[in-house]
């Protein structure tokens, strides 16, 4: 009987883990994108035991080129891999889990709520070099971007310059440090996913629009991408165990939605690599 007892045990434990224990993986990429995979991965390893899934930043650089080398299982991108120089994107499958707002932001004490995009691309051009011009205090614009290599500059840049050369400024990789600068320094000014906007810093309207999710649905806000997870080729195994459970409906509605992202089925457009965008096909 004891016999009997402790082989169901071993059964029992290896049943737990649902045919994944011991199986990891590797995410690296965007740093906007990663609050919600980290959050997702840790909700998918508390739902089947045995399983580890290795989430890392880096930007979006980092994660498409670590996935074209087979480093890593998945590359968390904000652009899609055709915009990227050096990405072969026919060979990688895109999975698109969420779409992210992008936001001017800047130190609470600036004194101003809304801007032009025209005064917003003078501001990052070094055009405008003081806040009164915009009619806001007497302070010296201090322009922070995030580092060469991130989808959230790429994007930003491509929706807010472009094409125009941006004013030569201090860099920083981290989404979280740039936010932390702009709260800190007198006269700064960045922009961040709408999902790392606290009260620490002012987000700002454009052309009297405020960014919020309802704007981006509709490209009222223009200034979004889609957060991407791309594999190298059709995922297997774990890798496409966690990104069907990504972009599955309960994730969506549990995940993206609570913690800042939008869902992909909310869009009421779509937008293709080239930045064209239609109204999406009702379902």
């Amino acid at each position: 009987m004891l016999g009997f007892l402790a082989v169901a045990g071993v059964a029992l434990l290896a049943g737990c883990g649902r045919g994944d224990s011991g199986q990891s993986i590797t995410a690296v990429g965007s740093s906007a994108l990663q609050p919600l995979v980290e959050a997702a991965a840790e909700q998918y390893q508390t739902d089947h035991l045995g399983v580890f899934i290795n989430v890392q930043g880096g930007g979006t650089g980092t994660g498409l080129s670590q996935i074209q080398q087979r480093a890593v299982e998945i590359g968390n991108s904000d652009l899609f891999a055709e915009e990227k120089p050096g990405i072969n994107a026919k060979k990688l499958v895109d999975h698109r889990v969420a779409v992210v707002g992008i936001t001017p932001i800047a130190n609470p004490g600036v004194g101003v709520r809304n801007l032009s995009i025209v005064q917003l691309r003078r501001l990052f051009t070094g055009e405008i070099t003081n806040w009164k011009q915009v009619g806001g205090k007497d302070l010296p614009v201090v322009v922070v971007n995030r580092a060469q290599g991130s989808g959230t500059r790429t994007t930003f840049e491509k929706w807010v310059l472009q094409d125009r050369q941006p004013l030569a400024a201090q860099e920083q990789d981290s989404t979280g440090m740039v936010r932390s600068i702009v709260a800190s320094t007198p006269g700064a000014v960045s922009y961040v996913a709408f999902s790392y906007v606290d009260d620490t810093v002012k987000a700002l309207a454009l052309n009297g629009v405020t960014p919020t999710d309802q704007h981006v649905t509709t490209n009222a806000w223009p200034i979004w991408s889609y957060e991407h997870m791309y594999t190298r080729g059709q995922p297997t195994g774990l890798t496409k165990d966690f990104v069907t459970y990504m972009m599955a409906p309960s994730t969506q509605k549990r995940l993206v939605a609570k913690m800042g992202y939008i869902p992909v089925t909310s869009m009421k457009v779509e937008r293709d690599a080239a930045g064209n965008v239609v109204q999406k096909a009702a379902e």
